[in-house]
């Protein structure tokens, strides 16, 4: 019998970096196999799973110079559209069953973005992928993250790092740097510490959404996340 979720629905953000694999550009399919594993192994746990993609790993709207931010962010948006659709494509060939609902209506890859219908593919145990970020110009994929997870009731938001967890420092340069168990939001924004965008860190502060901030990297982790094992920075 598969140990029992310690959540019934979460909100999992991977950044588009997560697909690259040991590429410099682009998915690497070893990584989206690894992901879609780690994603199976949770879901057979009876938790219900949402997934926020980024896209940076093809484009990423903000670090585009000279382009008009806003025609830089709708590219940036329909580069997490590419990478749902191939994580969902990984997903169902590990035998998940899989929707991707998207801000940006790309009617004959993806349904719309429709708060009820999200709910009720949660409710029949399918993972649902969020993909065209919120639509909008100007907000990353995180303040996307923090939005759905709020807009299906997540219990918590699973932030996938490269880490494992909230340092007061970055780890890579600095050996003494700070691993924090648990944090609160307003540390984290006074601090200015990089978990999240300072939008999607106030959003879930002001509606009280809990953040675990771990390594993806680690194999099980996700699994290990959602079966309440104490791993990463919890940020209340």
């Amino acid at each position: 019998m598969p140990r029992p979720s310690r959540y019934k629905r979460v909100l999992l953000k991977l950044s588009g970096e997560a697909l690259l694999g040991g590429r410099e550009f682009g998915i690497d399919p070893a990584m989206l196999s690894y992901l879609a594993e780690e994603v199976r192994q949770a879901h057979g746990h009876g938790v219900q799973i949402a997934i926020v993609i980024g896209g940076g790993n093809i484009f990423r709207g903000a670090s585009a110079q000279g382009m008009d931010r806003v025609s830089a962010d709708q590219m940036g948006m329909l580069a997490t559209i590419i990478n749902a659709l191939a994580l969902q494509d990984a997903l169902e060939r590990a035998g998940v069953i899989t929707r991707v609902l998207t801000a940006i209506e790309v009617r004959d890859l993806a349904e719309p973005f429709i708060r009820r219908r999200a709910l009720r593919h949660l409710e029949k145990d399918r993972v649902v992928i969020f993909a065209g970020g919120t639509g909008n110009p100007y907000f990353t994929t995180d303040s996307a993250a923090a939005l759905r997870a709020m807009e299906i009731h997540a219990d918590v938001l699973l932030k996938a790092t490269k880490v494992d967890g909230v340092y007061d420092g970055d780890p890579k340069v600095d050996p003494n740097a700070k691993r924090f168990d648990r944090i609160s939001y307003q540390e984290i924004l006074e601090k200015e510490l990089r978990v999240m965008d300072a939008t999607a860190i106030s959003l879930c502060k002001d509606n009280q959404l809990p953040i675990v901030v771990f390594n993806l990297k680690q194999p099980g982790n996700v699994r290990r996340v959602v079966q309440g094992e104490t791993i990463g920075t919890t940020v209340q």
